[in-house]
């Protein structure tokens, strides 16, 4: 079932989660024709396991290996698991009386964060905390004081991309040898992806419908973000693929743009066939080397994971 490691997720927020909700995390290989056309092959359904329940934030740890938080549908907290995408198992990563969510392997390789709903008398804060990969001590929190960290993104093994919600919501720099913040940029949304150039692409929203995708400079601090595209209405969830074509979802649709083929949004697939209605998050997997047919016929190609949380 889950022999592919590119994949598209589709994850619902952090923030978003309510008592009776569900989501569920699917696997699609996702492939690049000529004319910039966009397709997707062999559906994986990775949640079965907890169909009734919360998944979400998947995140790839090396290219069979996928992590992801998940609440089932009897319990009280969200905990991190394992999914061999190999040998078709799942391992549960951390059981403690706190929620974690949003994994990711750090560069170092050695630890994985992930964030820790703490509480703090009757209610809780939202901090970043660092795991060792092989399970051998409980973890410790990365940033002293700082709290309220919703999303985030590792630049390197010293600095980190910071998502804080709120009025206005934040877009950061985080310095983790000093704690020194910088921010970026306010009222944005909660999805930002690395680009190919190494910049930093986010959605810049305002009062009205115009939101835009933007682009900022991580090698030029001083230089202001610059815009790409609008985003379509009211949408801010993206991801980039390894040539920068954009993906955006909107409800149970994947629209894609390339700024070197295309003059605005055009669909790329519509997922209702596999009751996918509105899809919150879309995670690319590294690529990988596949295999079709057998004997002397047997070709080999290159297929790219893209991960969607959705209801």
């Amino acid at each position: 079932m889950l022999n592919r490691v590119l994949i598209l997720l589709l994850a619902l927020g952090l923030s978003t989660f309510a008592p009776g909700q569900r989501s569920n995390i699917y696997l699609f290989d996702i492939h690049q024709e000529e004319g910039g056309k966009v397709s997707l092959t062999d559906p994986r359904f990775l949640t079965a396991f907890n169909a009734q329940g919360y998944n979400t934030d998947p995140s790839f740890f090396s290219p069979n290996e996928l992590y992801i938080a998940a609440r089932l549908a009897s319990a009280i907290q969200t905990d991190i698991y394992r999914l061999d995408l190999t040998k078709f198992t799942k391992t549960q990563v951390t059981a403690t009386p706190e929620s974690e969510y949003a994994p990711a392997r750090m560069p170092e390789m050695y630890n994985f964060s992930a964030i820790r709903r703490e509480k703090d008398g009757r209610d809780s804060v939202l901090r970043l905390w660092q795991f060792p990969v092989d399970q051998l001590t409980n973890g410790k929190p990365i940033f002293k004081y700082l709290s309220g960290v919703e999303e985030y993104f590792w630049l390197n093994s010293r600095d980190i991309v910071i998502y804080k919600g709120g009025d206005p919501t934040t877009l950061s720099i985080m310095d983790t040898n000093n704690d020194k913040i910088e921010t970026i940029a306010t009222n944005v949304g909660r999805t930002f992806a690395r680009l190919p150039n190494g910049n930093l692409a986010f959605v810049q929203k305002s009062r009205y419908d115009d939101w835009k995708l933007m682009e900022k400079n991580l090698y030029r601090p001083k230089e202001v973000p610059r815009p790409i595209i609008e985003t379509l209405p009211g949408a801010e969830h993206f991801a980039v693929l390894p040539d920068g074509t954009f993906l955006m979802a909107k409800g149970s649709k994947l629209y894609k743009y390339n700024k070197f083929s295309d003059d605005n949004w055009k669909e790329a697939a519509d997922l209702r066939f596999y009751e996918i209605r509105n899809i919150s998050k879309l995670v690319i997997g590294p690529e990988r080397a596949i295999s079709s047919g057998s004997g002397k016929n047997q070709a080999t190609g290159l297929a790219t994971p893209i991960a969607i949380v959705a209801e």
